[in-house]
């Protein structure tokens, strides 16, 4: 019966001491593809370990053990997260996304004209405007991810991202 509290803490020091290692295993291995990140897949594992850390016999490799439990969750997660849309139909579900942001409504019934128009608007948008646009709403970066790789504050990243809409606004305002 020991065996329980030696494994959860087996389990809790390497999880501790690990958790960047674990996340930079995971972010190679899934290569952005999937459609969660890193650390929600770590945790599902911790949970799933740390839930039944009973049924299992001593760990005496924890290592192994718990790179083994995430490269399976990582082919689950791929072989059932394989995407029937295509590219253009998110994108379109992208710009449905900035159009209800701009308009405040999520009723979802824009044109194909209106459509066109902010993709046109949002060509005309400063690059960095237009960068942070892209993104965050269309390829799903956090502000957090951005800042640490551009240095750029995440509040800056937010108001440049709030200007961009603004503009996209006075922009579509414009064209109508």
């Amino acid at each position: 019966m020991s065996q329980k509290p030696d494994n959860n803490k087996k389990l809790q020091d390497f999880f501790s001491e690990e958790y960047q290692s674990l996340k930079s295993y995971v972010k190679y291995r899934i290569k952005e593809s999937a459609d969660r990140d890193a650390e929600d897949i770590i945790q599902d594992v911790a949970l799933k370990m740390f839930s039944s850390v009973d049924r299992y016999g001593p760990i005496n490799n924890v290592a192994g053990f718990v790179y083994r439990s995430i490269r399976n969750k990582i082919i689950d997660i791929m072989r059932n997260g394989k995407k029937t849309n295509s590219i253009e139909n998110e994108s379109e579900y992208k710009l449905q996304e900035v159009l209800d942001e701009i308009y405040g409504n999520a009723d979802n019934n824009y044109s194909d004209e209106l459509k066109q128009k902010l993709k046109t608007c949002m060509n005309e948008l400063k690059p960095m405007y237009r960068e942070i646009l892209i993104a965050i709403d269309f390829e799903g970066y956090t502000y957090k991810e951005i800042s640490e790789e551009t240095g750029i504050p995440e509040g800056t990243l937010m108001s440049q991202r709030h200007r961009a809409i603004s503009q996209l606004y006075k922009q579509l305002e414009n064209k109508q």
